[in-house]
């Protein structure tokens, strides 16, 4: 059954222990509707006080049939890059 991504809600931290909260409709302007197997890839961006942090969260989702759920996104590693492009997030 096919599920369309409603909005986001990121905590993001960076090496000295500043948190961010970010919560918005989408990602990068999208509400991507994916049916059983597709996917959809995007690439983001967030400015961070240090070199390096980390970044969880979740994606509220309501699926075709009106069943709304949230989807978690365990925490990982952001490093700043130097002269390389961001590497991108793939829903699936």
């Amino acid at each position: 059954m096919a599920a369309q991504l409603i909005s986001r809600h990121w905590i993001i931290s960076d090496a000295n222990g500043h948190t961010e909260e970010v919560k918005g409709l989408g990602v990068v302007g999208h509400q991507p509707l994916l049916k059983p197997g597709e996917s959809f890839q995007y690439t983001s961006g967030s400015r961070l006080r240090t070199a390096s942090g980390t970044m969880h969260g979740s994606y509220f989702c309501v699926a075709e049939d009106g069943e709304r759920f949230e989807v978690e996104i365990p925490m990982f590693v952001l490093e700043a890059q130097h002269g390389g492009t961001p590497s991108g997030r793939v829903l699936h």
